[in-house]
């Protein structure tokens, strides 16, 4: 909502907890939060290159940031889950549909991980989501076909600014 972003409320990175880096690292997860998870999406102005100040009416968006390093990563990542999101049917195709989701795992609070299915008839994509700055290594989720699945998109990756754990 424009209000969330206005008077006083920060914008999303600079709400975010956590240095620098990992205020872009959970902008990141959010954003790819978001995409991944059903619903239409809404990112409000200056939110696609991460910038760190409130949006002001009076003012320009601060344009000059969006090439900085972490900003130029969040706007690559933004720029990828449109990418994915719309190359992808599961992604988007059953957003208002029950058939369209369904969890993997969301009781596993202490690793801080979910994982769920976005289904489109036989098409699906599976999402895990880290919500911490540990790696979790060999990690396991059921998935609903057996055989080998690739990564499509990693937050993480070096590209967006991150530390490239898969």
């Amino acid at each position: 909502s424009h209000d969330e972003v206005v008077h006083g409320k920060r914008s999303l990175l600079d709400k975010l907890p956590g240095d620098e880096w990992q205020r872009f690292a959970n902008l990141r997860l959010l954003l790819t939060y978001q995409w991944t998870y059903p619903g239409k999406k809404l990112l409000f102005m200056g939110g696609e290159f991460g910038q760190s100040r409130e949006w002001n009416h009076h003012e320009s968006l601060p344009w000059h940031v969006a090439d900085e390093p972490r900003n130029a990563g969040v706007r690559a990542l933004v720029r990828d889950l449109n990418r994915v999101y719309c190359g992808m049917p599961a992604l988007h195709r059953r957003d208002h549909d029950a058939e369209g989701f369904a969890w993997l795992s969301w009781q596993d609070d202490p690793s801080s991980v979910l994982s769920y299915l976005r289904r489109d008839g036989d098409d699906h994509a599976v999402v895990l989501l880290n919500f911490t700055p540990v790696p979790r290594e060999n990690y396991r989720v059921g998935v609903p076909v057996p055989g080998r699945y690739r990564e499509v998109l990693n937050s993480d990756s070096q590209y967006y600014g991150g530390s490239t754990v898969g």
